[in-house]
C-alpha cells in the first residue's frame, strides 16, 4: 500500500466542518482555513475556530506537526475588510475581539511543541495571513505567492507577532520597509531576505509541503520540540502582544482606519487625515 493510499486510510476527522477544518494522520494533523469564498479572510468566527483547532492539537500527545493551509486561491489575505468596513464607528470594539482571538492563536501556535509547516498559495497578508507565516516554524510556498503587510494602508498597525517577529526573519530595515510602504513581496524574494524557507513551483506546492511534514514527523521529537522553544524564546514575541492589541484597538477607532478600509473595497486610494 503507498503511503498516500495509507494516509487516506488512515485519517482521522477532528474538525469536519465550518471556517477552520482540522484532521489527523501519522503524526500530522492538518488545519486547514476553509473561507475561501472570503480568501480566508479573517473574522471573529474563523479567529474562534482557529484557536480551537490548535488548542485541539496542544491536546493530543500523538501530533508532531502541524501543517497548516488555507483552502481555495489564497492562503490568507488578511482581516475581512468588508466585514470590518460594515461596523462603522462599531470598528474598535469589534476588533479588539478579533485581534484578542488573533493574538491567543499566534501564542498557541508558538508554545506548540508540534512544528508548524504552513503552505501558502496567493496573498499572505495582513495580521491574519503574515501574522501566521511570521509565528509558522517552516513556510512552503508556491511561486505566485505574495506576502503583503497591509496594516498602515488602511490606518492600523501590524499584528500577530509580526512587529517583533517579521524584523527577526528578515532584518529591521526590511521589515520597516515592508510595513510602511506596504509593498507587495513577491515569493522568490520572500526565500532570499529568509520570510519563507522555501519557494517552489506552484504546481509542486501540495506534494513540497507534504514532503515537508514527513521529514519533522519522522525527526526526533522531543529533540524537535525543545529546539523549537529555545529558538522561540529568544524571540520573546508573547511579551509583545498585549502592546500590538492595545495599539491596533486605539487605531482602528479612528477615522482613518475607516477612510482606509473603505479605500481598499472603492479600489481607490485613501485620503488620510491624522484623526
Amino acid at each position: 500500500m503507498s503511503e498516500n493510499t495509507m494516509a487516506d486510510t488512515d485519517r482521522q476527522v477532528w474538525i469536519g466542518e465550518g471556517p477552520v477544518l482540522v484532521d489527523y494522520a501519522d503524526h500530522v494533523a492538518r488545519i486547514t482555513l476553509n473561507r475561501p469564498e472570503a480568501a480566508n479572510g479573517m473574522n471573529i468566527e474563523l479567529m474562534q475556530a482557529l484557536y480551537r483547532a490548535v488548542m485541539r492539537c496542544h491536546r493530543e500527545p500523538g501530533v508532531r506537526v502541524v501543517h497548516l493551509r488555507g483552502a481555495g486561491r489564497n492562503f490568507c489575505a488578511g482581516g475581512d475588510v468588508r466585514e470590518f468596513a460594515s461596523k462603522g464607528e462599531e470598528l474598535g470594539d469589534f476588533l479588539r475581539e478579533v485581534t484578542a482571538y488573533l493574538q491567543i492563536a499566534i501564542g498557541a501556535l508558538i508554545r506548540l511543541e508540534a512544528i508548524v509547516v504552513t503552505e501558502v498559495q496567493g496573498y499572505a497578508a495582513g495580521g491574519g495571513g503574515l501574522g501566521l507565516v511570521c509565528a509558522s516554524d517552516v513556510v512552503i510556498a508556491g511561486s505566485g505567492a505574495k506576502f503583503l503587510a497591509g496594516a498602515t494602508r488602511v490606518g492600523m498597525a501590524p499584528d500577530g507577532g509580526a512587529s517583533v517577529i517579521l524584523p527577526s526573519l528578515i532584518g529591521f530595515r526590511r521589515a520597516t520597509e515592508m510595513f510602511l510602504t506596504n509593498r507587495i513581496v513577491e515569493a522568490g524574494e520572500a526565500q532570499s531576505i529568509g520570510l519563507i524557507t522555501r519557494c517552489v513551483p506552484d504546481d509542486a506546492l501540495a506534494e513540497e509541503a507534504r514532503k515537508a511534514t514527513r521529514t519533522y514527523a519522522e525527526g526526533a521529537p522531543l529533540a524537535l520540540a525543545a529546539t523549537k522553544r529555545l529558538l522561540w524564546n529568544g524571540l520573546n514575541v508573547e511579551s509583545c502582544l498585549p502592546e500590538e492589541a492595545r495599539t491596533v484597538s486605539t487605531l482602528s477607532a479612528t477615522a482613518d482606519s475607516r477612510e482606509g478600509l473603505a479605500a481598499v473595497i472603492e479600489k481607490r486610494k485613501p485620503v488620510f487625515k491624522g484623526a
